[in-house]
């Protein structure tokens, strides 16, 4: 777990994660608006935000971000071992995805249709970040987050329990239609342009593609999640 605190702006993700109750708060800042609309949250728990100018919000976020009135302080969330997540439904695996706006999308994908777990390496794998946060949605507070060191040796240890691991790549020979849909499985999916590096492509029980019957044959990455999420769950 870091040190430092987490940073979380934007509506929906400051309200899941005063919703948590996993959660430490450690500072909220908010615009006179920004409290207002997050009385009904704040008010249960205590909290009372430092009102500021918007301006001043403006200068602790990423240039462009849209923070609504609010940031939030919070201590990182204990994130589990790979051994403590449930045996049962769909994992989605990610292989080195780097990008935060991606990582973000693909968690609120993955709250929507109840996904187990997310596991990604601890290197060359996007940051918990507020742009992270801000594309979740609200997501990170409610899908395990795992970061493993070996990619590989947690494919293993997830088949070793029962997991059957669907890699998803665009130059596969099958289907996703065509794969048994039967849980738990584990989507793994590769990062945008260079896809499921050669080990966890091979480390994978079966590799499919998503079949597509327009002009573009693939999805940018958090897309392509959704569309698989929807094939295997459905």
């Amino acid at each position: 777990m870091s040190d430092e605190n987490d940073v979380i702006y934007g509506a929906h993700p400051v309200e899941e994660a005063l919703k948590n109750p996993k959660r430490k708060f450690v500072k909220l800042t908010c615009t006179l608006n920004g409290a207002e609309r997050l009385k009904a949250f704040t008010q249960p728990l205590g909290i009372t935000p430092e009102i500021v100018n918007p301006k001043v919000l403006d200068r602790k976020v990423e240039p462009d971000a849209v923070h609504q009135g609010m940031i939030l302080e919070a201590k990182p969330l204990r994130q589990p071992q790979l051994n403590e997540i449930e045996q049962s439904g769909v994992v989605v695996m990610l292989d080195q995805v780097t990008d935060p706006h991606n990582v973000g999308a693909i968690l609120r994908t993955c709250a929507a249709f109840q996904v187990t777990a997310v596991v990604t390496t601890a290197r060359h794998s996007a940051e918990a970040s507020g742009v992270l946060f801000k594309a979740a949605s609200g997501a990170y507070e409610h899908v395990p987050f795992v970061k493993v060191t070996n990619l590989a040796r947690a494919m293993e240890e997830l088949r070793e329990v029962g997991f059957r691991l669907v890699g998803l790549d665009s130059e596969a020979e099958i289907a996703l239609g065509e794969v048994d849909k039967t849980p738990p499985l584990v989507l793994v999916l590769g990062a945008e342009g260079k896809g499921l590096r050669e080990l966890t492509r091979k480390n994978c029980d079966v590799v499919a593609k998503l079949d597509f019957s327009g002009a573009i044959r693939s999805l940018n990455v958090s897309n392509a999640a959704a569309v698989a999420l929807y094939a295997l769950t459905r």
